[in-house]
């Protein structure tokens, strides 16, 4: 995978999937960091978020879409390691898909950020159905980090979904 692919890749050992984004963002590593972050920023892109920025803290997010009722989309965890601005690794709990761990790594190239982000731990099933929905999340984190219109996620899953079957 190459930093110049949008698409994520999905490798299953064991059953157990990792879905791996990697993409470079023309930002400091500071503003990529705070858009993961800051719940506000967070809310713009992803959905309501608390976030209790410490290694052991808490961090709740109830995402924007799909449409499904909160309770069924609601990811929640224990920060698992806290070094800003480079890495934010938390514990993903949600009811409708097993539990895993969602890293991203930040590494600053000139001006630009690398951003690596992996979501180990889902079902071959479910991580299928998941990497187009992460990869129109980032989408919309591109969009607020460069202060242009947010692309709905319905849409931007729609248009992606194709090129993950």
């Amino acid at each position: 995978m190459t930093v110049d692919s949008r698409y994520g890749s999905l490798t299953v050992e064991d059953g157990v999937a990792t879905m791996t984004f990697r993409r470079r963002m023309p930002y400091p590593v500071e503003a990529v960091w705070a858009a993961l972050t800051d719940p506000e920023q967070r809310a713009a892109w992803l959905g309501e978020s608390t976030v209790d920025g410490r290694t052991g803290g808490r961090i709740a997010t109830v995402p924007s879409e799909p449409p499904v009722p909160p309770e069924k989309k609601r990811m929640t965890g224990r920060i698992l390691v806290w070094d800003p601005p480079r890495v934010l690794e938390h514990d993903w709990r949600q009811d409708i898909v097993e539990d895993g761990v969602v890293r991203y790594e930040l590494e600053p190239d000139g001006a630009d950020t690398i951003l690596t982000l992996t979501h180990r731990g889902l079902s071959a099933r479910n991580a299928g159905g998941y990497i187009p929905g992460t990869h129109a999340f980032l989408d919309r984190l591109e969009a607020v980090l460069a202060g242009t219109e947010v692309p709905g996620w319905a849409q931007r899953y729609e248009e992606v979904a194709p090129a993950y079957a």
